[in-house]
């Protein structure tokens, strides 16, 4: 089976994006945890989540994938940015335990001229800080296309972050192919020789999830810039293939494409379907 959804708002609530998912016939969805520039959060709403949970057992939907605030930044020189990074990330994570076995994504942060190392160093210490051993929501970290003093654009970046962590079995990795195809890994011509990179360095067991966008910008750019699937550089052909890879079938995949209405992701996850062999 196929895992696949798009991001959606939960501004309606959870069993409102449940619904959206299934009426564009996908299984799984990405939600923000709060708003993507801010860091207001929607109220908890008790109620909704429990219809939400008993929606996703009748349909069969897998765990949907959260993801923090774009502007969240552990690694920053400004010790404040720091100090909220960490606010947000904890009250994320303990809202997040509600779930049976929620999976939460983040893009590491901006060293702001610190420098890789220093950079690297603070991620840790901030989720060293907040994570305890008996938390079950597992946290991803994204890999990033490598634009100013982003952290996370290599699979040496991330891995030196886990090496750094305690309880390093409550981590993950998120694989974003916009973002990877733009740091340099040939994901279209190469692909099982950069998973084979991913594992040596990383592990395969660490990749949780996928974010499958197509590259408004060519090979090696370090820029984000997501396109519609077959409507960027790396192609349709290339996208089907990564779905299809028999190390990458099983993980669920999320669509962050750019499209206005619900239908632009209907499309895609009919072609993608279509083209599934598993």
């Amino acid at each position: 089976m196929l895992k696949i959804g798009c991001h959606l708002s939960i501004s309606k609530g959870l069993t409102n994006a449940a619904k959206e998912t299934v009426k564009i016939d996908g299984n799984t969805f990405q939600y923000f945890s709060r708003n993507p520039q801010g860091f207001k959060a929607k109220e908890w709403d008790e109620k909704d989540y429990q219809n939400f949970l008993s929606y996703s057992s009748e349909h069969n939907l897998v765990r949907p994938l959260v993801h923090a605030p774009y502007t969240l930044n552990c690694c920053s020189s400004k010790l404040e940015v720091r100090e909220l990074a960490q606010m947000i990330l904890k009250s994320d994570i303990e809202r997040l335990e509600k779930f049976p076995d929620a999976l939460y994504n983040f893009h590491p942060g901006a060293h702001t001229g610190q420098g890789v190392e220093k950079g690297i160093e603070l991620i840790a210490e901030c989720l060293n800080s907040i994570v305890k051993p008996e938390q079950k929501t597992t946290i991803l970290l994204e890999l990033m296309a490598g634009k100013g003093t982003d952290l996370g654009r290599s699979f040496e970046e991330i891995k030196a972050i886990l090496d750094l962590l305690e309880y390093k079995e409550k981590y993950g990795v998120c694989l974003d192919t916009c973002h990877v195809f733009a740091a340099g890994y040939d994901i279209v011509n190469d692909l099982d020789n950069v998973l084979d990179e991913f594992d040596r360095i990383i592990g395969l067991e660490k990749l949780k999830a996928i974010h499958l966008n197509d590259s408004k910008m060519p090979f090696k750019s370090f820029k984000d810039r997501h396109a519609a699937l077959g409507e960027g550089e790396i192609g349709l052909e290339a996208i089907i293939r990564i779905i299809n890879n028999p190390r990458l079938k099983d993980l669920p995949f999320y669509l962050e494409t750019p499209h206005d209405t619900l239908e632009g992701y209907a499309k895609e996850i009919a072609i993608l379907k279509e083209n599934y062999k598993w």
